[in-house]
């Protein structure tokens, strides 16, 4: 609407416009022009007339001005589009049975049998995801967070379940690793949480059955952003985990901090 008006400020525009609706007028006076005249030479006068080369140029500029407008119009109805955002970006996972819930992009899909109480993907970047661990009340009973020490030495304990995760038994395989982060937080539960960053990086030879050192060159695998984020409840310790890689990490961040802010620990009546 906004680029019809510019649009229509133009003198050119407006001229044309005016012409256009002239052609009535134009047509009838020739129609009347060829049958009041019986002859010949006012027949071919008139048929002169209406083809004259202002009349086809007139035709030209309104087929390109439409044209234009037309294109102009979509051009613009199209990046408002894509530049509008999502009402609803998030879906809401809750778990009534074990106790939490988070929020997760709404185009991620579950994947089942990931040795995870839950675990949701993205679909394109397989490196994104996002999963809960719980651990057993039979095994170990936390009564708070703080069970854990502070968040400092959370953030260890959390490194360490990693590095034992990601262990490998091919040759030539290094991992490197360090704490981001650590800090806490009392969310709007009345709850404290502990936010853990950490990064691990993955280097591999690239020829893991040379003989010579110099032919066993380590190449980076994968650089990885880990977020986690540690709760208390019903006894036991919930961790929230985020993986992505850490090229992407920057541009989504915003997002990853939504997931990881949305994380909660619910009590479960017995």
């Amino acid at each position: 609407m906004v680029a019809a008006q510019a649009l229509w400020q133009l003198p050119w525009v407006r001229s044309d416009v005016t012409c256009l609706r002239k052609i009535p007028a134009i047509s009838r006076l020739s129609s009347s022009t060829c049958s009041c005249s019986g002859d010949s030479s006012a027949l071919t006068s008139a048929h002169k007339e209406s083809s004259q080369p202002p009349l086809t140029t007139f035709s030209r500029r309104i087929l390109l001005y439409y044209t234009f407008t037309t294109a102009f119009a979509s051009h613009v109805a199209f990046n408002e589009l894509a530049l509008a955002k999502p009402a609803f970006r998030y879906k809401e996972y809750f778990d009534n049975f074990d106790g939490y819930t988070f929020k997760y992009p709404r185009n991620w899909i579950q994947v089942r049998g990931a040795n995870a109480d839950i675990f949701f993907r993205d679909p394109i970047n397989l490196d994104e995801n996002v999963s809960v661990d719980i651990t057993s009340p039979s095994s170990s009973k936390f009564n708070s967070i703080k069970d854990l020490g502070p968040p400092e030495a959370a953030g260890e304990k959390v490194l360490r379940q990693y590095l034992t995760e990601f262990m490998s038994t091919r040759l030539g395989v290094r991992r490197e690793s360090n704490i981001l982060s650590t800090s806490s937080r009392v969310a709007d539960d009345g709850k404290m949480y502990y936010d853990i960053q950490v990064n691990v990086k993955s280097f591999a030879n690239s020829n893991e059955m040379a003989v010579m050192p110099q032919d066993r060159i380590p190449q980076l695998e994968w650089d990885r952003r880990y977020l986690s984020v540690l709760g208390v409840e019903n006894n036991c310790l919930y961790e929230l985990r985020l993986q992505t890689p850490e090229k992407i990490f920057a541009q989504e961040e915003n997002d990853l901090r939504q997931v990881m802010d949305s994380f909660r620990v619910v009590k479960v009546s017995d």
